[in-house]
C-alpha cells in the first residue's frame, strides 16, 4: 500500500538512558523506504518525569510510543485501556495514542511469535523457556495464547521461575512446571521448541547456557532472542546438531512491524528492517 503523507506527529521512544538503540535505525530506515510522513526518536525520561514526558507526547500530537525499562510497569497508571495480552504481561512496552485515548501494547512476546509462526505453529507444541524476566514472561503468555501445551520455564531463581510458571498456568490455556536451574540441564526428548530468553550471550558470542547441547535434537527449533551476536553459542551448538534455529534478529524486525503497525496502519518492509541490522551488526 502507499503511505499517506497526512500522518502526524512523531513516533518515539521513551528510555531511562538514550544510549544506541537499533530499533530507531530499523524503523527510520522503513519509514523513508515506505515515504511514510512520520519519525521515530530516542528520548531519554528519568522515571519522576514519566507523567510528562506522556503528556507532552499526546499534546505534541505524537502517534504513539515506546518503552523501555524502568518504565514498562509504570507507564500503566496513566493508560486508558490495556490490550488482553499486555494485561496477562503485566507489562506495556508500546503505547497508541488514539485522540485523547492511551492504549497500552505489549510487543515483546508477539515479535518473538511472529517470527515463530514462519517456522513452526506452536499449537500443541511442548516448550521449554529458559528464563523468567520481561522477555521470558511476554513469550510465553504470546506462545501459550498461541496454543502451546505446555510451558517448562528453567530458572537460576526459583521464586521467580515457580511465579511465572503458576502464572502462566493460571492465566492462559497452556500447562506449565518450573525447573531449578542448579545444574546443566537436558532437555526432554519431547520438546518441540527450545527458547534462550535470557541475556547470557549479549556482547559475547562464547558465552554459553548451562545446558547439555547433547539433548538438542534434530526435531527442535532452537530459538534465542539476543540480537547481538545473532548467532549465538547456543545457535551454533543447535545448528551444528541439525536443530532449526532461530536468532533474536527476527523478533526485533516483528516487533517494530507490530508496534509501526499499531500506530501508522502502514505494513512497513521488515526485509529493509533486517539488512539494517544485519549491517548494524556486520553479519550482511
Amino acid at each position: 500500500m502507499s503511505a499517506p503523507d497526512f500522518l502526524p506527529g512523531l513516533t518515539g521512544s521513551f528510555a531511562q538512558k538514550a544510549a544506541e538503540n537499533p530499533t530507531v535505525d530499523i524503523v527510520e530506515a522503513a519509514y523513508q523506504a515506505a515515504g511514510a510522513h512520520v519519525r521515530y526518536i530516542n528520548c531519554e525520561v528519568s522515571p519522576e518525569h514519566l507523567k510528562g514526558a506522556i503528556d507532552g507526547a499526546v499534546a505534541m500530537g505524537w502517534l504513539g510510543f515506546n518503552c523501555s525499562l524502568p518504565h514498562k510497569v509504570a507507564v500503566i497508571e496513566y493508560l486508558d485501556e490495556l490490550a488482553a495480552s499486555a494485561r496477562i504481561i503485566g507489562a506495556v512496552n508500546t503505547v497508541v495514542i488514539d485522540g485523547d485515548r492511551l492504549i497500552g501494547e505489549n510487543t515483546d512476546g508477539k515479535g518473538f511469535l511472529q517470527s515463530l509462526l514462519p517456522i513452526v505453529d506452536p499449537t500443541g507444541k511442548r516448550v521449554v523457556m529458559f528464563g523468567a524476566g520481561g522477555a521470558a514472561r511476554a513469550i510465553g503468555v504470546e506462545t501459550a495464547l498461541a496454543g502451546a501445551s505446555h510451558i517448562t520455564v528453567v530458572n537460576t531463581t526459583a521464586s521467580r521461575g515457580q511465579e511465572l510458571s503458576d502464572h502462566l498456568a493460571a492465566s492462559t490455556p497452556a500447562g506449565s512446571d518450573f525447573v531449578p536451574w542448579d545444574s546443566e540441564y537436558k532437555v526432554p526428548a519431547a520438546t518441540d521448541i527450545v527458547i534462550n530468553a535470557t541475556s547470557i550471550g549479549f556482547g559475547d558470542a562464547s558465552a554459553k547456557l548451562q545446558l547439555d547441547t547433547s539433548t538438542l535434537l534434530p526435531h527442535m527449533i532452537v530459538a534465542d532472542v539476543i540480537t547481538n551476536p545473532p548467532r549465538t553459542a547456543l545457535l551454533t551448538a543447535a545448528a551444528a546438531n541439525g536443530c532449526t534455529i532461530l536468532d533474536g534478529l527476527g523478533m526485533l524486525v516483528n516487533q517494530a512491524l507490530v508496534a509501526t503497525r499499531l500506530w501508522t496502519g502502514i505494513e512497513l518492509d521488515g526485509r529493509v528492517m533486517r539488512d539494517r541490522l544485519e549491517a548494524l551488526f556486520g553479519t550482511a
